[in-house]
């Protein structure tokens, strides 16, 4: 179930974005990324509609996916 991310409270969404990037095994390539800027590009790509996030009723999980 996709969840559009404008109906989320702002301290919700940051938890849903904070959880993501902090998963063990998430990559960003050679350089490294302070949480913040981790937390803004994904913030901006929710924006662009290049991800999005859904809810897994099954495993009652959040997750943020791209958009192909």
């Amino acid at each position: 179930m996709d969840i559009p991310y404008q109906k989320l409270e702002p301290e919700i969404l940051r938890a849903v974005i904070v959880e993501f990037v902090t998963r063990e095994g998430t990559d960003y390539g050679d350089r490294v990324f302070s949480l913040d800027e981790k937390i803004a590009a994904v913030q901006r790509q929710l924006e662009d509609g290049s991800a999005r996030i859904v809810y897994d009723t099954e495993s009652e999980t959040c997750n943020v996916v791209a958009v192909r």
